[in-house]
């Protein structure tokens, strides 16, 4: 006899809400696990230590979205460290035990900063017409990466966007579904699908023994944590606020820290809140009952388990698709999110310059210091916004 629990998630969980969450870790993977790779040659990582990175990862964000999706039953949708990544990449020259210790030490520093509340009672001063500035500025690219597939595959992406608009009339909950649908149909016809690359085999995880030095504290650990709290936490809670949810912060990145700390001998380098796939997660495409959307981030954890099971194997499955798919797909999956974004940051008209500069400032892609746009975006957005108080 199945539990009430069993039978909640069986009503709970969808169609829309299972291509939600394969589209979130298609995007995620597809975008930046070259970043990844690089980052684990560039520290002297074997084949196999990189199929543990792998193994890592998908393991932690997996547990994690699962986890804390199921026991707050809102979409918390969690991704490594891009930035994070990117920064390893010109950090080599240490041991790699060196690296893993930095791992270990960022982990707790970002678990210790979780638990405090620190970070939450910071992230409450931001006002919510800043924080939906910000995200709409995250996710314009991708809406406009819809139109920019068009430049070199013009009859998938144009396909998939009428079928998107018409979708939206006729069977709005299947929308992206069918969209989906169409853009593989059309690669396997024109040739650029190519599964026939893609040959699983399982990861087998590689323990190494953290150790530290001083230069890998200051070059790898102290900067890993900044940018992961600047780049991707803070943009991360800036959705989840600014798509209604009352996750509670301080306790899931805490938690999302135990796991990074558990897992960072075996790659796992960082965790932390996504931002740009969780926006997949929490959008009307995902299900258009707001307290069901959970279940896509259970999906999308489902499918980062077969990541982490599988390991950097898997990167050869959704490299068979034509990156014109996954730009198109990926805007048209957050048109919704973007528009309700603009919609809630221009609605105050007291708070519309200082939004209208968040947006911009984030739209531009500035990085300063190897910190994203979407810190300066809030940071110009507020600073405008304090400078119009005091002149009042």
């Amino acid at each position: 006899m199945p539990s009430t629990a069993t039978r909640s998630l069986w009503r709970d969980a969808s169609l829309p809400a299972l291509v939600a969450g394969f589209v979130t870790v298609l995007v995620g993977f597809a975008s930046s696990a070259v970043i990844v790779f690089q980052a684990a040659r560039t520290l002297g990582a074997s084949q196999a230590e990189i199929a543990s990175w792998m193994w890592a990862l998908g393991l932690g964000m997996g547990a994690t979205c699962i986890g804390l999706s199921l026991r707050y039953k809102m979409p918390v949708v969690t991704a490594w460290s891009t930035p994070g990544a990117a920064m390893l990449i010109s950090g080599g020259g240490l041991p790699l035990s060196d690296a893993i210790g930095a791992f270990v030490v960022a982990a707790l520093l970002g678990t210790a900063v979780g638990f405090s509340g620190l970070f939450e009672r910071m992230i409450r001063r931001i006002p919510m017409s800043l924080a939906a500035a910000m995200l709409a500025g995250v996710l314009l690219r991708f809406g406009l990466d819809v139109f920019v597939a068009m430049q070199s595959q013009l009859g998938m992406a144009l396909a998939m966007f009428a079928v998107y608009l018409l979708g939206r009339r006729a069977f709005p909950r299947y929308a992206v579904i069918a969209t989906l649908a169409v853009g593989i149909a059309i690669a396997a016809g024109s040739g650029t699908l190519h599964l026939e690359t893609a040959q699983l085999s399982l990861a087998r995880p590689v323990f190494v023994w953290p150790t530290l030095s001083w230069q890998a504290l200051f070059g790898i650990a102290l900067p890993l944590f900044v940018v992961t709290m600047a780049s991707q936490n803070l943009p991360g809670v800036a959705v989840i606020r600014a798509s209604g949810y009352a996750v509670p912060i301080s306790p899931t990145l805490g938690w999302i820290g135990v796991v990074n700390v558990l897992l960072a001998p075996f790659g796992a380098y960082g965790l932390n809140l996504a931002a740009i796939t969780a926006a997949i997660c929490m959008g009307r495409e995902a299900q258009e009952d707001p307290q069901r959307r959970y279940m896509a981030a259970v999906f999308a954890g489902v499918f980062y388990l077969l990541i982490g099971l599988f390991g950097a194997t898997v990167a050869a499955l959704f490299a068979a698709f034509p990156k014109e798919l996954v730009m198109a797909i990926a805007g048209i999956a957050l048109f919704g999110t973007i528009g309700n974004s603009l919609a809630t940051a221009l609605r105050d008209e007291g708070e519309r310059e200082p939004a209208l500069i968040t947006f911009l400032v984030t739209a531009s892609g500035l990085s300063l210091f190897g910190i994203g746009a979407a810190f300066w975006g809030l940071l110009a957005g507020a600073a405008t916004s304090l400078l119009w108080r005091r002149m009042r």
